[in-house]
């Protein structure tokens, strides 16, 4: 506690202070930047280090702003892109993705991320939504789209070398005007565009490096960290909480490109010494399927970390008997696209002392957990997980009505997950849009889901509601095997050894065909209960 007041408070390198945000008096980072522009800036100075590194080739720091400096004046002098102006990304992972998004930022534009596995009415949704005044794709999306783009293959480089001699010339921007725009997942309704400030962005840049101080603190180098990128960035946990702070830190991004493949990643984490890697559940499960992991050489990587959906203690403890870089080291968390940056984090510590917690909310950041009526409830109560930071967003792009559902005046963000705070803990229940309601008896899909993960065999599960004439709802269940499988009955029986007789699903689908999930790894539960019914 007291390295953490040192840092922290009067005169530290990240005390926080409170100030007006929007409004709302929110502690915030006296030290930050006071713009995305000011980091890129600066990041210059980390010189012939390595930015990004694919398996094919690397960027220094220095290369990378010259790339921008270039490009954002194309954007402006050539292509007439004014401070505002959105400039769509729609693309697989590359170099080009981040030196289109800085050369966006340094053009005074807000850089939007398209969710490159939309479908083309998707697209044209996202295109009349944001109403981008340039898109920028690689051929397979370009394909796509009905209007002109500027394509990751071949114009992206162009523009990168088309002034060499250029200089960053970044337009002022206030701290709360629109920095990016990142659509939520759309597992159901239309995606909304959640809108990050200057402000929420460098708020991040700051809390990633109080971590690398904390690391200091305790005779960790920062500076020889190696961040493996392998999740999309049109995703808040590769763009906010990797390729942008470690433009601040001056340290590695090494990404993988292509679809995810454990021989090539592990390979890659290998060949280049990886210290750190944010892993979704999906890629977790692959790797321990795929096998003996011990002819890879993975002694780098000593940061591993579950992020953007949910897993089981059961889960977690089977990767950690199987995969050496996870034991001692797992971290798990909590967050949303509206939250920009997670809003708690479980150490190894956390999990080893009360598995299935979601650690304590990370530094700047309030949590309530609320009742119906938005009033907090106790430790031990379940209740909504409403959370204010300056991380949260500034809001969804031309959507006031679900703005005002999301985050009211006062700045509080209600996520819409039930969970219960637990000795200075957050734990999720469920999401409460996934809420079950059978007989008029509230059930959380994750409580079942935990019982049936601890079954032998089992690879995963998804349990959803599914219409029923006379309860309104009844329980369902798919089960993912890898080989043979038990029957419904036997299913039926280990639950109901462990839960309430409503809560055992009555209806089963049992399968070897993985959950269908999205891009960030959540599971389609709407697809599932389509499917289902």
């Amino acid at each position: 506690m007291e390295i953490i007041r040192k840092l922290t408070g009067p005169g530290g390198e990240f005390e926080l202070r409170e100030e007006n945000v929007l409004g709302t008096p929110l502690p915030v980072f006296a030290n930050r930047a006071r713009g995305l522009g000011e980091v890129l800036a600066r990041s210059a100075a980390h010189g012939d280090r390595d930015y990004i590194v694919t398996a094919s080739g690397r960027m220094s720091f220095a290369e990378h702003a010259a790339a921008v400096a270039s490009m954002a004046r194309a954007l402006r002098d050539d292509l007439g892109v004014r401070p505002g102006d959105r400039i769509a990304i729609n693309a697989a992972n590359s170099p080009e993705w981040i030196v289109s998004f800085w050369a966006t930022i340094a053009a005074g534009a807000v850089a939007v991320g398209y969710n490159a596995w939309w479908a083309p009415q998707e697209i044209e949704y996202a295109l009349g939504h944001t109403d981008p005044k340039i898109v920028i794709a690689d051929e397979k999306r370009a394909a796509l789209i009905s209007e002109d783009v500027l394509t990751v293959e071949r114009d992206v480089p162009s523009l990168m070398a088309r002034y060499p001699d250029a200089e960053l010339d970044i337009p002022d921007v206030a701290e709360d005007d629109p920095a990016v725009i990142l659509y939520t997942s759309g597992t159901s309704g239309r995606p909304k565009g959640a809108v990050h400030s200057h402000r929420n962005l460098t708020s991040v840049i700051e809390y990633h490096r109080y971590n690398d101080a904390i690391m200091s603190e305790f005779g960790i180098d920062p500076s020889a960290r190696r961040y493996l990128l392998a999740l999309p960035l049109f995703h808040i946990a590769s763009l906010h909480n990797l390729a942008v702070p470690r433009l601040a830190t001056g340290t590695a991004v090494v990404m993988h490109m292509g679809g995810f493949d454990v021989d090539e990643v592990l390979g890659l984490v290998e060949k280049e010494r990886v210290t750190s890697w944010g892993a979704v559940p999906t890629m977790a499960h692959r790797m321990m399927e795929h096998g003996d992991l011990s002819k890879y050489d993975l002694s780098s990587l000593t940061a591993f970390a579950l992020a953007s959906a949910p897993s089981s203690p059961a889960f977690k403890e089977r990767l950690q008997s199987v995969f050496p870089p996870a034991r001692g080291a797992l971290v798990d968390s909590y967050g949303l696209t509206e939250s920009c940056t997670a809003i708690s984090v479980a150490t190894p510590m956390d999990l080893a002392e009360a598995p299935g917690t979601l650690g304590a909310p990370n530094l700047g950041v309030q949590v309530e957990v609320r009742d119906p009526e938005g009033e907090p409830v106790p430790d031990g109560v379940e209740g909504e997980v409403c959370a204010r930071s300056a991380y949260n967003m500034i809001g969804y792009w031309r959507d006031p009505e679900a703005t005002d559902a999301a985050i009211g005046a006062d700045r509080w963000l209600h996520t819409g997950d039930i969970g219960v705070m637990e000795q200075g803990r957050l734990r999720l229940t469920s999401r409460r849009s996934d809420l079950i309601i059978r007989g008029g008896e509230n059930i959380y899909p994750i409580e079942i889901e935990n019982v049936l993960a601890e079954y032998s065999g089992l690879r995963e599960c998804a349990v959803v509601g599914v219409p029923h004439p006379d309860l309104g709802q009844e329980v369902a269940a798919v089960a993912v095997f890898a080989g043979a499988a038990p029957s419904a009955e036997e299913l039926a029986a280990f639950a109901g050894e462990r839960l309430a007789y409503f809560k055992v699903p009555t209806r089963w689908h049992i399968t070897t065909d993985p959950l269908p999930r999205n891009a960030t790894g959540k599971v389609l539960r709407k697809q599932i209960e389509t499917e289902i019914a």
